[in-house]
């Protein structure tokens, strides 16, 4: 069995070289965050927290498919409590 046969989740598994374009205003900010070599380790978890919002997004819109639309109300509301905010917290977000 190879590696290609293994079905790994996001953030395991062995690591593999890629070549990424990046603008460079973009590397230049991730640069002065993590340092040049702290780069792969910095775009590993980002791909990880956007995989985990696509993944977040497919099952909202699920969930949409199914009961309809969250009402807004009810969301500021729920955020308001979250956040120890008023009901608008967050509103234009």
């Amino acid at each position: 069995m190879t590696e290609d046969d293994v079905d790994f989740l996001p953030g395991d598994g062995p690591t593999s070289g890629i070549s990424v374009t990046l603008t460079a205003g973009t590397l230049q900010a991730i640069r002065e965050r993590v340092g040049k070599r702290g780069v792969s380790a910095y775009l590993e978890k980002a791909a990880q927290r956007q995989i985990e919002r696509d993944n977040l997004d497919e099952l909202i819109a699920d969930f949409d498919k199914v009961h309809g639309p969250a009402d807004p109300e009810a969301v500021a509301a729920k955020r308001a409590r979250l956040t120890g905010g008023g009901s608008h917290a967050g509103a234009a977000a």
